[in-house]
């Protein structure tokens, strides 16, 4: 039984990172490429989107540092945010780093909410 809680420790170890890459990646590129290029990059649903994945990854990392019982639920809608940033993201130039952090968190938190 130790095994499955040091796994589920790593793999929520995991998930935090992963939320906290995309926090970063995603205020970084909102704040300063999306504002740099201007035309659909701050067009108002990308740039919500993005502002949105970048706050609820950090509130996913929080809720799961503090143990919270709500945090799977969190997590499975935190993977939607971050999908639906990394497609907009995709339709975008200059937004690969953004893809690769939303897809990744993505993929961890529907881990966490499975």
């Amino acid at each position: 039984m130790k095994n499955l809680t040091n796994m589920a420790a790593s793999d929520m170890q995991s998930c935090i990172d992963a939320c906290a890459q995309c926090h970063q990646v995603c205020t970084k590129m909102a704040m300063i490429h999306c504002l740099k290029m201007g035309g659909k990059h701050v067009e108002p649903d990308h740039f919500r989107l993005m502002v949105n994945c970048a706050e609820i990854c950090q509130t996913s990392a929080n809720l799961q540092l503090s143990g919270s019982a709500f945090s799977a639920r969190l997590c499975a809608v935190c993977a939607d945010i971050c999908q639906a940033c990394a497609d907009s993201c995709r339709e975008l130039d200059g937004m690969e780093e953004c893809v690769q952090a939303c897809d990744a968190c993505a993929s961890s938190c529907r881990s966490m909410a499975a």
